[in-house]
C-alpha cells in the first residue's frame, strides 16, 4: 500500500511541477481585509436546469460549495448529508457492501442490489448516475452540491420521488495556467493527496487535470480468536480451534493489545483521476468533455457483532456437530454463543474464511459431506471496485434567446465484496457479490426566454445492461447457493416546465410535466449445490433452481404546479406540489421458489410551502420551508420465516431435538416467522422443521409531515455563522397498528437533525496572512432498527468537529489542523437484527472514532 502511494504521488507532483514553470500566480481564495464583506453573495444554482440565483429559485434546495465541506471535515457524499436538514445518508450496513443508504424528508433507500431502485436521483455535472451501490463520491475537484429535498419528477425523472442531488465540477478556464496541490496526513495512517492543473490550448481552448490518492487503516482490528482467547486469559473457550496465524502464538508476551490483529475493515484505499476539455470556438458554441477513473481497493465495511442467541445455533444441526469439532476433552463445550463477541465494536472475529477444508465429511453433518465443492471458500476482505466513464456536453446559442444544449454519457462499474455474516471464524455464512453495469445516458434540452416566460423542454434516454453474481456458503442454513442476475433497463421521457410572469418580475407561476416509459428486464438465476462425496462434478440439488425471466414496465406522468411572489427586494414566498415515482421492482434475494415476488413502484405527492429571505443589508439570511407528503404507493418489506423447502418442495423436517415452527410474525400476522420447537411439543409427537428467512412485501400509503430552517449570519467582518434544522414525522396504518412497546416509526431514519457552524478569519500581520478557526456541531436524532427490538434503538447524539486553517496571502498556500468526533461520541451507524430472519445474532456498525488530520495546499 505505501509503494502505491508513493508512486502515485511522485506521479502526480511531477506533473504539477513540469507546470509549475508555466503557471501564473493567481488570487488567493482568501481576500485580503480591505476586500471582505459582512454581505452574503449570491449563489448561483442550476436546479431547474438553467442558472439561477438560489434565493430567487422556489425550491427546498441546499447549495453547498466544496471548499466549505472540506472545511467542516466533510470529504464525502454521505457525511455532506450532516448539514443538510432532513437528508440522511450513510454509509451501507457491510451485508450490502461499498453503498449508501440516501434518504430525503423520510424517504428513499437502503437497497443496493440492482433489481431495486433508488429513491434518491443523484447526477454529476447534469448526468444521471443510477447506481446507488458503490456511489460513495468522494468529493473530487467538485465546484459544488445542490441538494433539492422533494419530489423532482418533472426535471430530474426517475426515481426522484423524495428528491435529488446534483454534483457540479470545477470546469476549465480560458487563459489561465494554473494549479494546485493538497497533501492531508493523519489519524489510522491517513494518507491523502489531491493535486490538479488547468492549462490554457490558444485562445479558446483549456484543458484540465485533477488526481486523487487516499489511504487510511481501518479503525476495526480483526483479531485471531485463538490468539486473544489466550490474551484474555481464557484459552479453554478456543477449544481445539486453531489459530489463522501460528506467528502470533510464537510471542512470549501476548498481552500488548495488537498482538493477535490479522488485519482491519473500515480502511481505505483509492486512487482517481479526472479529465476535462472546454472549447469555445465561437461566443455561441460551448463544447465540454470529461473522462475519470476510480479505483479503489478499500476494506469491507466494519461490522461487529453484538448479541447471540445460541439455541438457535444449536438448534440447526449443521452448525452443532461442525461446533463439536472443535470441543477439547474434558474442555468446556465450544459453541456459537458470548465467546464470539468481541466487547468492543472496533474489533471483530471475522476472518472471511472457512476453516473446514474442501472435501472434508464431518460426521453427522449434512453440509460438510465431503464433497468437493464443499469448504475451504475464502473471499477478499477488501472490496476490489473500478467506476470509469466520460461525458460530453454540447451547448449552442441559437438565438439571443433560446440555447440547445446536449449531454450524453458513459459508465462502467465493476466491483465485488464479501461479508462474513456471522462474525466469527467458524464461517457459519459467507457471502460474496459481483456487480458489473454498463450505463448509457443521453439528454437534450431546449431553454429560452421569450419576454414573460422562462421555459426549458427536452427529452432524455438511459438505457443499462446490468450483472449481478452471489455466492452464498452457509452451514448455518445447511446450503451453498449460487445465483446470477441480468438487468437491462431502459428509460425514455420527454418533460417540459415553464414559469410565467405576466405581471411583471414579482409574481411567478411554474408549470411542468414529465411523461416517462420505463422496461427493465429481468434473468434470474439461482441453483443450490447438491453434490456429495461421490460426486464428480457439480451437482444441482433436485427441485434446487429457481429461474424467472419477465419484463417490469411502467409508465407515467408527473407533474409540478407552484406560484411564488416577491414581497420586497430581499425577500421571496412560494408554494408548490409535485408528484415523484419509484420504479417498481422485486424481491432480489429469492432462497427459494416461494420468495419469487414483485411489488410494485412508490409515489408521492408533496406540498410545499418556503420562504427565502435576506435581511440586515444581506448579514442575514434565512430559508425555511414546510411540506406534506402523500406517500401514495409505498411497498415496504417485512422480515421474516418460513419453512424451508427440501428437494421434494415440501418442508424440509428436522429430526429431535432440533427444528423449528412456523408462526404468526408479530409486525403482520398475515406473514410468518419461526420459533424453536418446544420440549413439551417434542413430547407430544410436534414435527420441527427448518426455517429459511424471508422478506414479505407489502403496500403501507403514509404521510410525512415536516419543515426545514437554514441560517447564515455574518454580523462583523470575517465572523460567519450557520446551521440548519429539519424535522419530520411519518405515519402510516401499519407503524400505528402496532403494539405498545413497539416502535411506530420507519427504521434507520432520524426524525430531528441539525447543526451549527462558526468561524472567525483574522489578519495576522505577522505571519503575513489570516487565521480562521472554525468549530461545528451536527446533531442526528434518535433512531431505530427494528419494529419490535426496542434495546437497540440509538439515542440522538452530537458530533462535533474543530479546525484551525492559516492561509498565507503572499505564496498562497494554507495549512490546516482539524479534529473530527472531538468529544469521541460513541454511537452505532446502524444494526442489522439478523435474529429477524432466524439467525442466532445481530450485528452492529459503529460510527467513527476522534480523528485528526493536517493538511497542507499550494496553489499556483
Amino acid at each position: 500500500m505505501k509503494t502505491t502511494f508513493g508512486k502515485i504521488s511522485a506521479s502526480v507532483l511531477a506533473l504539477c511541477a513540469a507546470q509549475a514553470g508555466h503557471a501564473q500566480v493567481q488570487a488567493t481564495d482568501a481576500e485580503s481585509a480591505s476586500e471582505r464583506s459582512t454581505g452574503i453573495t449570491d449563489i448561483v444554482v442550476t436546479a431547474t436546469r438553467r442558472a439561477t440565483n438560489l434565493q430567487d429559485t422556489p425550491i427546498a434546495i441546499s447549495a453547498l460549495p466544496a471548499d466549505a465541506l472540506m472545511e467542516q471535515g466533510l470529504t464525502n457524499v454521505a457525511e455532506m448529508s450532516r448539514v443538510v436538514p432532513n437528508v440522511s445518508f450513510e454509509k451501507s450496513q457491510a451485508a450490502f457492501g461499498p453503498g449508501m443508504s440516501a434518504f430525503i424528508r423520510g424517504i428513499g433507500s437502503s437497497e443496493t442490489n440492482l433489481s431495486g431502485e433508488a429513491g434518491v436521483a443523484f447526477y454529476i455535472d447534469d448526468v444521471y448516475y443510477p447506481l446507488v451501490f458503490g456511489s460513495m463520491f468522494d468529493l473530487l475537484d467538485l465546484e459544488r452540491v445542490e441538494v433539492l429535498r422533494g419530489p423532482q419528477g418533472t426535471l430530474f425523472g426517475r426515481n426522484s420521488l423524495a428528491g435529488a442531488v446534483n454534483l457540479t465540477t470545477r470546469k476549465p478556464v480560458l487563459g489561465e495556467a494554473s494549479g494546485y496541490a493538497e497533501f492531508t496526513v493523519g489519524s489510522y495512517d491517513r494518507r491523502e493527496m489531491r493535486a490538479g492543473i488547468n492549462l490554457p490550448i490558444g485562445a479558446n481552448m483549456s484543458l484540465s487535470v485533477s488526481g486523487l490518492v487516499k489511504q487510511m487503516t481501518g479503525y476495526q482490528r480483526r483479531l485471531d480468536f485463538r490468539c486473544e482467547m489466550i490474551r484474555q486469559g481464557t484459552p479453554e473457550l478456543a477449544g481445539l480451534f486453531p489459530t489463522a496465524d501460528a506467528g502470533l502464538l510464537n510471542n512470549s508476551d501476548v498481552n500488548p493489545p495488537n498482538d493477535c490483529t490479522i488485519g482491519h475493515l473500515g480502511g481505505e484505499d483509492v486512487q482517481a483521476i479526472r479529465g476535462q476539455i472546454y472549447w469555445e470556438p465561437t461566443p455561441r458554441l460551448k463544447i465540454t468533455a470529461a473522462l475519470d477513473y476510480l479505483r479503489d481497493t478499500s476494506d469491507a465495511g466494519m461490522d461487529s457483532v453484538v448479541a447471540i442467541n445460541p439455541a438457535v445455533a444449536a438448534g440447526r444441526p449443521a452448525v452443532s456437530t461442525l461446533f463439536n469439532r472443535w470441543t477439547a476433552p474434558g474442555g468446556p463445550a465450544f459453541a456459537y454463543d458470548s465467546r464470539f463477541i468481541t466487547g468492543d465494536p472496533y474489533t471483530t472475529y471475522a476472518t472471511f474464511s472457512d476453516p473446514i477444508s474442501a472435501g472434508t465429511a464431518i460426521p453427522g453433518n449434512t453440509f460438510y459431506n465431503g464433497s468437493p465443492y464443499r469448504g475451504g471458500i475464502t473471499h477478499p476482505s477488501n472490496v476490489p471496485q473500478t467506476n470509469w466513464g466520460g461525458n460530453a456536453r454540447v451547448e449552442y446559442e441559437i438565438t439571443d434567446n433560446i440555447d440547445i444544449v446536449g449531454i450524453v454519457g458513459y459508465r462502467r462499474y465493476d466491483g465485488t465484496f464479501g461479508f462474513d455474516v456471522d462474525g466469527s471464524p467458524v464461517a457459519m455464512e459467507n457471502n460474496r457479490n459481483d456487480v458489473f453495469q454498463d450505463d448509457w445516458t443521453g439528454e437534450v434540452r431546449l431553454i429560452g426566454n421569450t419576454g414573460w416566460i422562462d421555459w426549458v423542454a427536452g427529452a432524455f434516454y438511459y438505457w443499462a445492461d446490468g450483472e449481478q453474481r452471489f455466492s452464498g456458503t452457509s452451514p448455518f442454513n445447511n446450503t451453498q447457493r449460487y445465483l446470477w442476475s441480468r438487468y437491462t433497463p431502459e428509460s425514455k421521457a420527454v418533460f417540459a416546465n415553464a414559469t410565467l410572469r405576466p405581471f411583471g418580475d414579482r409574481f411567478g407561476l411554474t408549470l411542468g410535466g414529465r411523461f416517462s416509459k420505463d422496461k427493465k428486464g429481468v434473468d434470474y438465476r439461482s441453483v443450490l449445490d447438491g453434490s456429495n462425496a461421490s460426486s464428480t462434478e457439480f451437482t444441482i440439488s433436485p427441485n434446487g433452481q429457481t429461474v424467472f425471466a419477465f419484463d417490469i414496465e411502467d409508465e407515467r406522468f408527473d407533474w409540478k404546479i407552484g406560484a411564488d411572489f416577491k414581497l420586497n427586494e430581499r425577500t421571496m414566498i412560494y408554494a408548490s406540489v409535485a408528484t415523484g415515482a419509484r420504479l417498481p421492482g422485486f424481491n432480489a434475494r429469492p432462497l427459494q421458489p416461494s420468495q419469487v415476488a414483485q411489488y410494485p413502484g412508490d409515489e408521492t405527492q408533496s406540498y410545499e410551502l418556503g420562504v427565502k429571505t435576506d435581511l440586515f443589508d444581506r448579514m442575514l439570511r434565512i430559508n425555511a420551508a414546510a411540506f406534506y407528503t402523500d406517500y401514495k404507493t409505498r411497498p415496504t418489506g417485512v422480515s421474516g420465516q418460513e419453512y424451508q423447502l427440501g428437494p421434494d418442495g415440501q418442508p424440509q423436517p428436522v429430526a429431535a431435538p432440533g427444528g423449528f415452527i412456523e408462526v404468526p410474525n408479530p409486525v403482520n400476522p398475515a406473514f410468518t416467522t419461526c420459533r424453536p420447537i418446544t420440549a413439551a411439543e417434542i413430547d407430544a409427537g410436534t414435527q420441527g422443521f427448518a426455517c429459511v428467512g424471508r422478506t414479505f412485501y407489502q403496500n403501507t400509503p403514509g404521510k410525512v409531515k415536516g419543515f426545514e430552517l437554514e441560517l447564515d449570519f455574518r454580523p462583523v467582518e470575517g465572523l460567519a455563522i450557520g446551521g440548519s434544522v429539519g424535522y419530520h414525522k411519518f405515519s402510516s396504518a401499519d407503524l400505528d397498528a402496532r403494539p405498545a412497546g413497539q416502535n411506530r416509526r420507519p427504521v434507520a431514519i432520524p426524525e430531528l437533525k441539525a447543526n451549527a457552524g462558526i468561524q472567525y478569519e483574522f489578519e495576522a500581520p505577522a505571519l503575513d496572512g489570516l487565521i480562521t478557526p472554525r468549530l461545528d456541531w451536527f446533531y442526528t436524532g434518535s433512531q431505530v432498527y427494528s419494529p419490535d427490538r426496542v434495546e437497540y434503538n440509538q439515542d440522538g447524539y452530537s458530533l462535533v468537529n474543530a479546525r484551525l486553517t492559516y492561509a498565507n496571502l503572499e505564496h498562497d498556500f494554507t495549512i490546516a489542523a482539524g479534529v473530527t468526533n472531538l468529544f469521541k461520541q460513541f454511537y452505532w451507524r446502524n444494526y442489522f437484527i439478523y435474529q429477524a430472519i432466524g439467525y442466532p445474532q445481530i450485528n452492529g456498525q459503529p460510527g467513527a472514532p476522534r480523528e485528526w488530520y493536517l493538511t497542507l495546499s499550494k496553489r499556483f
